[in-house]
């Protein structure tokens, strides 16, 4: 069972409002099980983290890497092991792929999901 911070929820709720422009260009895809007939929720709490999305049918978070990531590399690596240690896979697409090469992104995360 995954369980979250209840202090995040204020945050999570932010996050979705706000969010980001390649966040909502995914969601475009991901939402409404549009994509391989999976439920996806998006900002997502997750212990005392918020994963940008995550499928809980097949236990995968997807990460959007942007600038905001590159001065957190050990708060990324200890997020990323607690993630794994309840047994989630964690996906990292980068905001300029998501951006620029939409159509990549989609068929490498189908050939993820088709093969698990």
């Amino acid at each position: 069972m995954i369980t979250y911070n209840k202090h995040n929820k204020k945050r999570a709720s932010e996050l979705r409002q706000a969010g980001n422009m390649s966040e909502a260009l995914l969601w475009l895809q991901l939402r409404n099980k549009q994509f391989c007939d999976l439920n996806f929720r998006r900002q997502k709490r997750i212990g005392n983290y918020i994963v940008d999305f995550y499928c809980p049918e097949k236990k995968v978070v997807i990460e959007i890497d942007g600038c905001s990531h590159d001065r957190k590399g050990e708060y990324d690596f200890q997020r990323e092991r607690y993630l794994e240690s309840l047994g989630l896979t964690v996906i990292h697409l980068s905001d300029y792929d998501v951006k620029k090469k939409m159509q990549e992104v989609m068929e490498s995360l189908w050939g993820f999901f088709a093969s698990s």
